[in-house]
C-alpha cells in the first residue's frame, strides 16, 4: 500500500470514528436531557402534590384505600410513572400501582438526595417494580401536622419515572425511522469524506510521487550518459513548500552524483587503458629477456664449471616468466573489464571441454605426484558460452589445484546440466581453506596467508580467481568456493544455458 492510500484510509477511518463519536455523544446527551427533563418535571409535580395534600401520612392511616385511589388518579396526569408513599426508613406504605409492593424497601440515599435542599441535575434510584434496574426518581419529604416547631421528616412522597416501552410494531417503526436514516447519512458522510481525502491527498502528494518515480528511474537505469536525460517531471523548483525544497535538493544531488560518476568512469577508463598499454609495452621486453636467458642457458649447458651460473640463470628465467605471465594476466583482466568487450558465444558440449583440459594437465599432475581426471555424465552438457574464456577459467582452477595440492591429492572435474544453468566443478581433496579467507578469494591481488588450497594463480599474485569471477560475470553466471580446513575444496562455476549476448 502506497503513502497516498495509507493517508486516505487514515483520514477515512478518522472520519468514521469521529462520526461514530458524534453519534454516541448525541445519544448520551439526549439521554441525559431526557433524564433531566423527567426529573425536573417529576419534582415540580411532587411539589404541587405535597402542597395540595399536606397531611398525607394521616390520610394513609385513616383512609388508606382512598389515598391509594387518589395516588392512582394523580399518575393519570403523568404517564409512565408510579407514586409511592414511603416511611422515614424507605419502606413502601402505599403505591399507585396494582402490584402488592407494600413493605418493599428502597435505598434511602437516592431518596434523600432527591428530597434534599441541594439542586441535582437528576437522581437515579430504585424502581420497586423492577429492583434490578435503576430509574429516574423524584422525592419530597412528608411531615406530620404539628403545632409549633417544624416537625421532623416522617416519610417521603416518591415518584419513579419508567422508561417507555413501545409495542413491538411501534419499536420496529421507530428503529427503522431512526437507525436507517442515521446509518445512511453516516455512510454518505464517510464516503464523501473519503473522496475528498483522496482528492486532497492526490493533490498534496503528487510532487512526492514525481520524486519517487525519478528515484526509481535512476536506480533502474543508473547514472550513465543519457540515463538522467529523460527523468519524470520533477516538482517545480519555484515551489516554496517542502516538496519544492526537496526537488531542488534532489536535482542538485543528482547533478553532483552524475559528475562524480562521469569522473569515476574517466578515471576507470584511464586505469584500464594504462594497464593495457603497460602490459603491451612490458610484454615484448620480458619475452626478449626470457629468450636471451634461455639462449645463454643453452650455451652454458655441458660446462660443469658454469653450473653455479646456470643456477642463477634458472632463477632469473623463472622470475622473468612469472613476470611475463603476470603482465599478460593484467592486460587480459583490463580487456575483460572494458564495457565494449563482447563475448563470442557458441553452443558447445562442456564435457568435451573438460576432457581436453584434463588431458592437457595430465603430465603436470603426474609430475607433481597427483591424480587428475574428469567425471563426466553420459548425456551432453550443452551451453552457449565463449569457449576460449570458459576454457581459461577452468584451466586456471585446475592449475591452482595442481600448484597447491601436493603429492597424493586427487583433482576431479565434473559437469552437470540443469534447466536454466549448467555447473562446472573442480574438486580436490587437499588441506582446505580457512573460513576467514573464503570471502576474499575472488578479490584482485588477494593472497591467502597459507598457500594450502587452490585459491591463487596467474603467477601467485591473486589474479587467477579474479579472472575466473570476471569471466563468470560476463556470461551472467557466478562462481563460489565450498571448503574448510582439513576437508575437500569444491570450486563451482555456474553458467546460464543461454548466455545473454
Amino acid at each position: 500500500m502506497n503513502v497516498r492510500a495509507k493517508i486516505a484510509w487514515t483520514i477515512a477511518a478518522t472520519g468514521l470514528l469521529t462520526a461514530l463519536g458524534v453519534v454516541a455523544t448525541v445519544l448520551v446527551g439526549f439521554q441525559r436531557f431526557e433524564h433531566e427533563s423527567s426529573y425536573y418535571r417529576a419534582s415540580a409535580f411532587l411539589e404541587r402534590v405535597v402542597v395540595m395534600v399536606p397531611d398525607m401520612l394521616e390520610a394513609h392511616e385513616r383512609r388508606g384505600e382512598e389515598l391509594t385511589e387518589f395516588l392512582r388518579s394523580l399518575v393519570l396526569l403523568e404517564p409512565d410513572t408510579q407514586l409511592y408513599l414511603l416511611d422515614a426508613s424507605g419502606t413502601v406504605l402505599a403505591t399507585s400501582g396494582r402490584a402488592p409492593l407494600v413493605g418493599v424497601k428502597v435505598k434511602l440515599e437516592p431518596v434523600m438526595q432527591a428530597a434534599g435542599p441541594v439542586p441535582m441535575p437528576y437522581v437515579m434510584g430504585d424502581d420497586p417494580e423492577r429492583m434490578e434496574a435503576d430509574a429516574v426518581i423524584a422525592a419530597r419529604p412528608v411531615r406530620r401536622s404539628t403545632i409549633g416547631a417544624s416537625a421532623a421528616v416522617a416519610g417521603y412522597l416518591y415518584l419513579v419515572c419508567h422508561k417507555p416501552v413501545l409495542p413491538q410494531g411501534r419499536w420496529q417503526a421507530l428503529r427503522a425511522s431512526l437507525a436507517w436514516p442515521t446509518l445512511g447519512s453516516l455512510l454518505v458522510l464517510v464516503g464523501l469524506t473519503t473522496l475528498l481525502a483522496a482528492a486532497v491527498v492526490a493533490s498534496v502528494t503528487r510532487p512526492l510521487r514525481q520524486l519517487s518515480d525519478a528515484v526509481a528511474k535512476v536506480a533502474r537505469e543508473g547514472l550513465g550518459s543519457g540515463a538522467t536525460a529523460a527523468l519524470p517531471a520533477l516538482p517545480a523548483s519555484t515551489r516554496r513548500d517542502e516538496f519544492g525544497r526537496l526537488a531542488t535538493g534532489f536535482s542538485a544531488m543528482l547533478a553532483a552524483l552524475q559528475q562524480q560518476w562521469q569522473a569515476l568512469q574517466r578515471l576507470d577508463h584511464f586505469r584500464r587503458e594504462g594497464v593495457s598499454n603497460l602490459s603491451h609495452d612490458l610484454r615484448s621486453p620480458l619475452t626478449a629477456t626470457a629468450t636471451c636467458l634461455e639462449t645463454l642457458d643453452a650455451r652454458l649447458a655441458g660446462q660443469p664449471q658454469r653450473e653455479s651460473d646456470r643456477a642463477l640463470l634458472a632463477v632469473a628465467l623463472r622470475n622473468t616468466r612469472t613476470a611475463a605471465r603476470l603482465v599478460q594476466s593484467l592486460g587480459d583482466l583490463a580487456q575483460l573489464d572494458e564495457p565494449q568487450f563482447k563475448l563470442h558465444l557458441e553452443r558447445v558440449d562442456l564435457n568435451e571441454l573438460l576432457d581436453d583440459i584434463a588431458l592437457r594437465f595430465a603430465a603436470k599432475a603426474q609430475a607433481a605426484g597427483m591424480s587428475l581426471g574428469a567425471d563426466l555424465p553420459s548425456e551432453p552438457v550443452v551451453a552457449q558460452v565463449d569457449v576460449q574464456l570458459i576454457e581459461r577459467a577452468v584451466a586456471n582452477l585446475v592449475d591452482n589445484a595442481l600448484k597447491h595440492g601436493g603429492p597424493g591429492v586427487a583433482v576431479r572435474l565434473s559437469a552437470e546440466a540443469g534447466a536454466q544453468e549448467v555447473t562446472l566443478c573442480v574438486l580436490d581433496n587437499g588441506a582446505g581453506i580457512a573460513a576467514a579467507e573464503l570471502p576474499h578469494l575472488f578479490d584482485r591481488f588477494y593472497q591467502p596467508r597459507h598457500n594450502a588450497a587452490p585459491a591463487m594463480g596467474e603467477g601467485g599474485k591473486g589474479l587467477g580467481l579474479a579472472i575466473v569471477k570476471r569471466i563468470a560475470e560476463l556470461h551472467g553466471g557466478r562462481v563460489d568456493v565450498l571448503s574448510a580446513p582439513g576437508q575437500a575444496t569444491r570450486v563451482t562455476l555456474w553458467l546460464p544455458v543461454n548466455a545473454a549476448v
